[in-house]
């Protein structure tokens, strides 16, 4: 059996291959809904893209619901004070998901325009808002959350909406809108036909430019102006579960700390620019296929590059940082670990063979003569 210490790094890395899951895999969902209104320019077009996504969206979806199922049973401490105190956020989050099924549900129903372009624009919401916040989630993190905990241990968060929206948050949102509207651009480019393609080709060359600029002045934002945090009392990796154990001092420049002693961790910075870089080349060259790989390795190294700057902290305080969560305090027992990581081993293969069975059921692209073959059903 696995050591305690072990099994908390395993499951660190368990919940970023999730995240790169849903974000590589429903990500170019939310880039082709995010775009999709000025990509199709006619209802025709708009119903090819829309085509594109329509029949594997709640598939990747489920890697969203991995993620927080992950969370919940892994690291209860993290669900319970991100859950309950960013709450308005989340709640907002989820209306904006929500949105995705709805408009597919509804815009077919009737002909008029107008009903149409109503959900068009709701649909463009429901993939530009999540993009956003999940790069907003992601700069607060860097910040730190105002929470702490009271006497019974319970999470205390002290914090309103409005602050979250800091302006370097807002950044680290624009990067991930960024890149998630260029990796829906490169599905887009592979899986309709023209001249849908040729304008998703030319959007996610200029997303990439947007991410690109983005990510380097928020890498340079992080080396400069925010203070990371860093552990200076002794870590048991294998002790208790409480966050009120351990002393963390707040430092210039702490959170690169991990790149200085393993500088081998610089690839992934360096992988998330020349992937969307070579992305970005490759619609220009037409070569679609390679350009959705590029951009899925991008969109796993920018989140690399997150989790390897934050590690071992899962949600730094801001007002408390001797309360923050880590890997090492915020864990279920080991036993449940232990337990959760077979039932893994078991179902994340299912789960990668059928999402692979899908796609190769559906392959092939879809084409504006495709959609008025089949428009006597809407």
């Amino acid at each position: 059996m696995l050591d305690y210490a072990t099994l908390r790094v395993i499951w660190w890395l368990i919940l970023g291959a999730l995240l790169i899951g849903f974000a590589i895999m429903d990500g170019f969902d939310l880039g082709v809904g995010a775009t999709f209104r000025f990509v199709g320019r006619t209802d025709e077009e708009r119903r090819a893209l829309l085509e594109a996504i329509e029949p594997v969206w709640d598939g990747n979806q489920v890697w969203f619901i991995l993620g927080g199922g992950a969370v919940f049973a892994a690291w209860p401490l993290l669900y319970a004070a991100s859950f309950s105190g960013l709450y308005l956020a989340m709640f907002l989050l989820l209306i904006a998901l929500i949105l995705r099924p709805v408009g597919f549900g509804f815009r077919n129903q009737i002909a008029a325009a107008r009903w149409r372009n109503f959900w068009d624009w709701a649909l463009t919401v429901g993939g530009a808002l999540p993009a956003l916040l999940f790069g907003v989630a992601f700069g607060n993190l860097f910040l730190g959350l105002p929470f702490h905990f009271d006497a019974l241990q319970r999470p205390v968060y002290t914090g309103g909406f409005l602050a979250l929206l800091h302006p370097f948050a807002l950044l680290v949102g624009l990067v991930s809108l960024a890149l998630l509207v260029m990796h829906g651009c490169t599905y887009a480019a592979l899986k309709v036909g023209e001249p849908m393609a040729a304008r998703a080709a030319a959007t996610g060359r200029r997303a990439a430019a947007v991410f690109v600029a983005a990510y380097l002045v928020a890498g340079i934002w992080v080396m400069k102006a925010i203070d990371g945090q860093r552990i200076t009392s002794a870590v048991d990796a294998s002790g208790p579960a409480n966050p009120l154990l351990k002393q963390v001092s707040v430092v210039p420049g702490g959170w690169l700390e991990n790149f200085r002693a393993h500088e081998l961790l610089w690839l992934a910075p360096a992988l998330a620019v020349l992937g969307a870089l070579l992305a970005a080349a490759l619609l220009r060259a037409g070569r679609a296929g390679l350009a959705f790989v590029a951009s899925a390795i991008a969109v796993a190294a920018t989140i690399l590059t997150a989790g390897f700057a934050l590690f071992p902290f899962l949600m730094p305080s801001s007002t408390h940082p001797d309360q923050g969560l880590t890997v090492w305090d915020a864990s279920s027992s080991a036993r449940t670990l232990g337990i959760m990581l077979i039932a893994v081993l078991v179902f994340l293969p299912i789960v990668l063979a059928y999402t692979a069975w899908v796609f190769r059921v559906l392959r092939g692209r879809i084409t504006l003569e495709s959609v008025r073959a089949h428009s006597g059903l809407y």
